[in-house]
C-alpha cells in the first residue's frame, strides 16, 4: 500500500528506480486523485519505466499503447470484427434486419484496442499512452473524453464507463506542444536527465560490481554529449547503463579505452559519430602538443 511520498520512494528504489521527492509528489498525487499524469523529459530520461514500475509495485497489469504518427481510434480504442460479422450474417440470412443488425454489433463483435482495454478491465491497470507526441495533434482531442471521464463512446453500443478507473501515465519527447485542453486533464511532470550522484546511484543499482570510480567517469562522458549543442540524439539512461555494462564486460582500465566506447555504445547517428570523432582527433592533437 502506498500510504505516504516516503513510501512511493522507498518502493520505488526497492525496484531499482530512483526518483527526486518533487517527481515522487507528482506521481503520488495522480495515483491518490486518480488523474492522468503527463510526463514530459528528453528521450531516455526515465519516463516510459516509470509507469512500468508503478505497475510492478502495485502488483497490476500494464496496458501500453505506443503511439506514431497516422493512429486513430480504430488502432486506440476498437474496431469490429469485420469477417466474423460477415460470417455470421450469412447464418442469419432468414433472420429479420433490424435484429441482424443488433446482433453483429454486439459486444461478441468488438476488438478492444488499449483504451477500451483498460477501462473494461475487471480490476484496476496502469495505461501507459507513450510518446503521444509523435500522434498527430487530431488524436487528442479523440482522447479527452477518455482522460476527463474515463468512458469512450462507441455509436453502436452507447456509452461504456471504466469499471475500474486505471491509472493512465501519458509520456511525450516534447517534439511538440501538445494542447491545452489535454493538459488540463492531466497532472504534470518534467522528468530531466538525473544528476551524476542520482545517476551513480542508478548505474550501481543496476551493473552490479561496476567500480565506483569507472561509473563516474562514464556518466562525466554522457554528460558532456548531452550538453553538447551539436549532439542530435542525446544518450538516455539506458545508454549509460549500457556503458556501465560495457566497462565490466570488457574489464576497461584507461580513459582512452573508455572513450572508444562511445561511437560503439552511447551515440546511434553518423552526424553525431562525425562530431564525437572530431572531438576526440582534436583533443588528442592538443595532448600530443602538451606532451
Amino acid at each position: 500500500m502506498l500510504n505516504s511520498i516516503d513510501d512511493l520512494i522507498r518502493l520505488l528504489a526497492e525496484n531499482d528506480y530512483i526518483i527526486d521527492r518533487k517527481s515522487a509528489v507528482a506521481v503520488y498525487l495522480a495515483l491518490k486523485l486518480e488523474k492522468p499524469l503527463l510526463i514530459e523529459g528528453p528521450p531516455g530520461s526515465g519516463k516510459t519505466e516509470l509507469a512500468k514500475v508503478i505497475a510492478k509495485i502495485l502488483n497490476l497489469d500494464l496496458i501500453r499503447l505506443q503511439c506514431y504518427e497516422g493512429l486513430d481510434y480504430s488502432h486506440a480504442l476498437y474496431e469490429w470484427n469485420y469477417p466474423k460479422q460477415l460470417l455470421e450474417i450469412k447464418m442469419m440470412m432468414q433472420v429479420d434486419e433490424n435484429e441482424a443488425k443488433k446482433r453483429i454489433y454486439s459486444e461478441e463483435f468488438l476488438i478492444e484496442r488499449p483504451l477500451l482495454k483498460a477501462i473494461k478491465s475487471d480490476r484496476r491497470v496502469v495505461l501507459l499512452i507513450d510518446e503521444i507526441d509523435r500522434a498527430d495533434p487530431e488524436f487528442e482531442g479523440f482522447l479527452l473524453e477518455f482522460l476527463g471521464e474515463f468512458q469512450v463512446t462507441i455509436p453502436e453500443l452507447g456509452t461504456i464507463r471504466a469499471k475500474h478507473k486505471p491509472f493512465v501515465f501519458i509520456t511525450s519527447n516534447k517534439t511538440r506542444d501538445l494542447s491545452d485542453a489535454l493538459k488540463r486533464r492531466c497532472l504534470y511532470l518534467y522528468l530531466n536527465y538525473p544528476n551524476e550522484e542520482r545517476e551513480l546511484e542508478i548505474v550501481s543499482r543496476k551493473v552490479r560490481g561496476i567500480d565506483i570510480e569507472k561509473a563516474r567517469k562514464a556518466i562525466k562522458i554522457v554528460n558532456s554529449l548531452r550538453q553538447d549543442g551539436e549532439i542530435l540524439h542525446k544518450p538516455g539512461i539506458a545508454e549509460t547503463i549500457d556503458l556501465a555494462n560495457a566497462i565490466n564486460l570488457l574489464d576497461v582500465e584507461s580513459e582512452e579505452d573508455l572513450r572508444s566506447l562511445v561511437v560503439n555504445v552511447l551515440l546511434k547517428d553518423e552526424e553525431d559519430i562525425k562530431h564525437f570523432e572530431g572531438i576526440e582527433n582534436r583533443r588528442r592533437e592538443n595532448n600530443n602538443k602538451d606532451s
